[in-house]
């Protein structure tokens, strides 16, 4: 698999997940820890790694484990960022600066999965 085409892929699935797909529900309720809401949230972005991956010709075995690997740090990474952010609006300076170490944990998490899958 080529790196940048499978970074290309994993960057857009993440957009399409976190800013096409997802519910104001979703968002209101990832801080609430193992609300469905939240939970079906990173679900779409597992089911979205297991598409990118059964796209590019893995089996289903492997990209099943990836598939769960990115629910649960997508789940866990959303449900902090909402929790330290509980109090805080998009006015606030610190709450661009969670977002941004937000998305900085979800795209580092695919940059460790391609230089595993490459390896």
């Amino acid at each position: 698999m080529d790196i940048l085409f499978l970074i290309l892929l994993f960057t857009i699935k993440h957009f399409v997940v976190d800013f096409v797909l997802q519910t104001q529900d979703e968002v209101e309720h990832k801080g609430t820890y193992l609300d469905y809401r939240g939970v079906k949230h990173s679900i779409k972005h597992g089911l979205g790694t297991l598409l990118v991956l059964l796209s590019l010709g893995a089996s289903f075995s492997f990209s099943w484990i990836y598939c769960v690997l990115d629910f649960l740090i997508h789940y866990h990474i959303d449900w902090f960022k909402m929790n330290a952010t509980r109090n805080l609006t998009p006015a606030d300076r610190a709450f661009w600066i969670w977002l941004g170490f937000d998305q900085t944990l979800h795209y580092l998490t695919y940059i460790v999965f391609v230089a595993i899958i490459i390896s």
